[in-house]
């Protein structure tokens, strides 16, 4: 198979991601959630319950076998596709934790608890944002959850908040209140801090514009601010006129400018202007083309009044 410029940095792209939110996700836990008894979800969660009960039971070492098995299990109901997406975050996580484990005074970063589950919350929103950006999974518990859904359609929301409760709650019975509450502010930042880091650097604005002046507008947004501009089709409400409304997603970099643009033509020009989370296509993940311009059209050929 030959790779073109495009998918390898694509490839190389997806492969940081998927080592450093790995990286990121060992250190949290062997940092901040194992020497401070923070409950946490997944097989991670799991692993510390079997160490509480015997000892014996190493999490990292545990975690790598509930990973491998449950990620066999995966391919066995959801496929190839699933398991060449997973098997990375599956078995480098907890072989990273292994290493994590063994850095020496890594458990005595600080010893207020409250800090380091503000730590342990926002390390593991963007360790696993930074993952599942690029379209992979960290396995684990995540298995049985997309398992269930394609057995029983269940929604995968539900699932994902119901395998937590259950892992939270085995915790809870090693655990005093206050470190329930301390995993409780983990979730919320994890939660928090995932959606940020998922949509970081794709999200966009969009600006809707009504105004006579909309061929003006549309060139300058064109010509001034090198951004793509959609016409659409509009009748005002009360006065039924028929005209074209400005449509515009930009960066966020460049929204005062376009709001000064189009105010120095129509300072009376109707805009408003939503946040946009994410965008793809021709000029955002796609390269950009340009194309020959059209004349504007005039009211004649548009058919208005």
């Amino acid at each position: 198979m030959q790779f073109t410029d495009g998918k390898w940095k694509r490839l190389t792209i997806t492969s940081v991601c998927i080592l450093l939110g790995n990286a990121l996700l060992a250190f949290l836990v062997a940092a901040f959630i194992i020497p401070h008894d923070i409950i946490m979800g997944g097989t991670t969660g799991i692993g510390i319950v079997l160490n509480k009960i015997n000892p014996w039971f190493d999490t990292a070492i545990a975690v790598l076998v509930m990973n491998i098995l449950l990620l066999l299990f995966g391919l066995m109901v959801l496929g190839k596709k699933f398991f060449l997406s997973t098997v990375a975050s599956s078995v480098l996580y907890p072989l990273m934790l292994i290493g994590m484990q063994r850095i020496p005074h890594i458990g005595e970063l600080t010893d207020d608890p409250t800090l380091a589950a503000i730590f342990a919350g926002t390390l593991l929103g963007i360790s696993l944002g930074l993952v599942m950006r690029v379209g992979s999974s960290t396995g684990g518990v995540d298995v049985i959850n997309l398992v269930f859904h394609h057995w029983f359609h269940i929604s995968l929301s539900f699932l994902v908040y119901l395998s937590d409760l259950v892992v939270l709650g085995a915790q809870a019975f090693f655990s005093d209140p206050q470190k329930i509450l301390l995993g409780i502010l983990v979730l919320v930042l994890e939660t928090i801090l995932l959606d940020q880091t998922i949509i970081i650097g794709k999200s966009k604005v969009q600006i809707f514009v009504v105004s006579d002046r909309y061929n003006e507008i549309r060139e300058l947004l064109l010509t001034r601010l090198d951004v793509g501009v959609t016409m659409t089709l509009i009748e005002t409400g009360r006065l039924e006129k028929s005209q074209e409304g400005v449509l515009c997603v930009l960066p966020s970099r460049k929204l005062h400018d376009a709001s000064e643009l189009i105010r120095s033509l129509d300072p009376n020009a109707f805009m408003t202007v939503t946040k946009i989370k994410e965008v793809r296509g021709r000029g955002f993940t796609q390269e950009r083309t340009y194309m020959q311009a059209v004349a504007p059209r005039t009211k004649k050929e548009k058919g208005t009044k």
